[in-house]
């Protein structure tokens, strides 16, 4: 299984640390829920941030999902001139943040927030978050990273000026967050509410 660098500062200190409690529970100096506790504290960090293998789907013109989770809002913008999709990441989804599409960013903002629950639609305007945006062969396109209840730590890649591919590692988000896509009108979009879908591997739209 495949870590993601994000996660060293957390994984490497708790397999120290369930070492040495594994050690002195073994010669009777700490009871068993010490080893237990960090042990499971460990299996759940693994989990977390781990990072699989995705290929993009074979074809173009296509927007890949940016992330693991469901799909839990789809909206119009602006006069419906764009349209909106959000994702909401589970702690038990992969967290890897990565490029829907091929662009050049234009603009990275930060703003500092709250830390409401990543699946109240009051997050993308009241929570910690990062606005990406970049232009694409379809129009400019935004991706926002917000954080979550206990998400602390958004984690973006993206340089003004730089170009990724598709499916590029483009961020990542510590411990439940929610990613708002905002696509223009001529996008087809080809998932539905509820539907959980896979970064990388989920085609999100389709467009001539």
């Amino acid at each position: 299984m495949r870590l993601s660098p994000e996660g060293n500062i957390f994984v490497y200190p708790l397999i120290i640390i369930s070492g040495v409690f594994s050690c002195l529970w073994l010669v009777d100096k700490v009871p068993i829920y010490w080893p237990a506790s960090f042990g499971l504290l460990l299996i759940f960090c693994l989990n977390f941030f781990r990072n699989p293998k995705r290929l993009v789907p074979n074809g173009k013109n296509y927007i890949v999902s940016p992330a693991d989770g469901k799909i839990i809002n789809i909206r119009s913008l602006n006069n419906d001139e764009y349209q909106s999709i959000s994702i909401f990441l589970n702690v038990f989804d992969v967290h890897v943040n990565r490029m829907p599409i091929r662009g050049e960013f234009s603009d990275i903002h930060y703003t500092k927030g709250k830390f409401l629950l990543a699946f109240d639609h009051n997050a993308c305007d009241q929570n910690e978050r990062n606005t990406i945006t970049f232009n694409t062969v379809i129009g400019p396109i935004k991706l926002v990273q917000i954080a979550g209840l206990i998400a602390r730590r958004i984690i973006c890649y993206a340089q003004k000026g730089k170009t990724m591919e598709i499916g590029d590692r483009l961020g990542f988000m510590r411990f439940g967050s929610r990613i708002d896509l905002i696509l223009p009108k001529k996008v087809r979009i080809e998932v539905k509410m509820g539907q959980k879908v896979m970064g990388n591997t989920t085609i999100i739209g389709t467009f001539e």
